[in-house]
């Protein structure tokens, strides 16, 4: 659902008789952000102070909507605002974005590798997003369940019905991380992650603001998110906490101006805005909660607490590629859904059936079942493209993501066919010898019974 915010404190207290400002006034500034409202909020406020003669609208879509709205030049925008890297790549790659002068704000030139301002300047860093794990303290405690420290965790057989996430469809901070993962672990081992992950899953949310909502709620304990997402607008104190794996994935939130924008000298001035040491400051505001690009707003405040320019080697585990992510952005968001968004409750039965029998072989060997276990974990962690293939960049460029009750094109629709038969043709191989590996083993249990007691 489409939310949008409309601020103008410059009309409302206008004059009868027009005035040059009321003019200004007319000439809005248009943001289009995947931010949720109460960061809008605060950011309206401060900044119709300092320029009354500016009026803001902030548009708020999914990341991944933004993208497919802005590049196929559905929606008219000044500004993009969001927290995913690969969304500005894909939107530079379009011609979509304006080149920007640099803004001083004393942050490094890299951050975990990570550029913090991109090279050609047509977007630039303003926070620091950290990706990790939110979970529900009491949910976990109750089920004596322990917080994660690392990507792997989550796909542990101890967290089956325990975890949320969304769709990286439909969410560019999901996105992010599934795209980290494939980076980190590599395409196929990465793909075997996600797999064991979607047979511990609870629900598939519609965006990355219900995970966190979820777990507040309880429906789950635990999911992947981004720090400021962490604690939900109008749950409980304390329902939510935020842990960053040992695999600290840190990378820029950025903003841009957009090519076309009908109000650059106004975006001009909010980009001045959100980089300046007010702006900087805001981010501190609890009910913001994001991490400053500038290390001197940290001192200004005098916190030290969450300041990670103190933190020795916190920016040093990581290493994210955004044109890589850029370049197969919708391959990887096509397979996802194919492989675990349209599968959850098959592959939760299929991996549940993986682990009884791992747990069963564990007590009793028989070669002939650990072969067929071991071809049906082969079957739901395979990829149905393998690593070379992900890398044939050009081949995946011409991906869209197509509206709702619009035809795909032909030969997207081909592609999409093709994954899925293979994503359909491991299901049915795993399927095929976790039956046999069962009956196997219910066989061995009859013939070890006493003859008097065999059926």
């Amino acid at each position: 659902m489409v939310r949008t915010f409309f601020f103008c404190l410059a009309v409302l207290l206008a004059p009868a008789v027009p005035t040059a400002a009321t003019a200004m006034a007319a000439e809005k500034v248009r943001v289009l952000t995947s931010f949720p409202p109460q960061v809008l909020e605060l950011f309206q406020t401060a900044f119709s102070t300092r320029n009354p003669e500016i009026s803001l609208e902030f548009v708020q879509r999914k990341t991944t909507t933004a993208i497919a709205d802005i590049a196929g030049g559905r929606h008219r925008a000044d500004i993009f605002w969001a927290s995913a890297p690969d969304a500005f790549e894909i939107l530079k790659r379009a011609g979509r974005l304006a080149v920007l002068k640099p803004r001083s704000t004393g942050a490094p030139d890299l951050i975990a590798g990570y550029p913090v301002n991109d090279p050609d300047l047509t977007y630039l860093g303003f926070a620091l997003s950290g990706y990790g794990f939110v979970y529900n303290p009491n949910y976990i405690e109750q089920r004596e369940l322990p917080v994660p420290k690392r990507w792997g965790d989550l796909a542990a057989p101890i967290y089956a019905g325990h975890i949320g996430i969304s769709s990286p469809s439909r969410s560019g901070t999901m996105h992010l991380m599934v795209e980290a993962i494939l980076q980190v672990y590599g395409w196929d081992r990465g793909w075997g992650m996600w797999s064991e992950v979607g047979g511990n899953l609870a629900t598939v949310t519609a965006r990355s603001f219900g995970v966190a909502a979820g777990v507040a709620r309880g429906r789950f304990g635990i999911g992947p998110s981004i720090d400021f997402l962490a604690n939900p607008e109008g749950m409980p104190k304390g329902s939510t906490r935020f842990a960053l794996p040992e695999e600290t994935l840190f990378v820029p939130a950025s903003i841009a101006i957009l090519t076309d924008a009908a109000n650059r000298s106004g975006a001009e001035r909010f980009v001045d805005f959100v980089l300046s040491p007010e702006g900087q400051a805001l981010l501190l505001d609890p009910a913001v909660a994001r991490l400053p690009i500038s290390p001197v707003v940290y001192r200004a405040d005098g916190t030290s607490d969450g300041n990670p320019f103190q933190q020795n080697g916190l920016f040093t585990k990581s290493l994210f590629d955004a044109s890589l992510s850029a370049a197969r952005y919708e391959l990887v968001n096509i397979i996802f859904d194919e492989m675990v968004t349209f599968r959850r409750s098959e592959l939760v039965r299929l991996w549940r059936s993986v682990r009884l029998l791992e747990a069963a072989l564990a007590e009793r060997s028989d070669a002939e079942v650990a072969r067929l276990v071991s071809d049906a974990r082969d079957a739901l962690t395979r990829p149905p493209l393998n690593g070379a293939e992900a890398m044939e960049l050009e081949r995946w460029r011409d991906l869209v993501r197509v509206p709702r009750g619009l035809p795909t094109p032909e030969p997207q629709a081909r592609l999409e066919e093709d994954i899925k038969a293979r994503i359909d043709d491991n299901m049915q191989r795993a399927a095929r010898a976790l039956t046999a590996a069962s009956a196997r083993l219910d066989n061995a249990g009859r013939d070890a019974r006493p003859e008097a007691l065999r059926p």
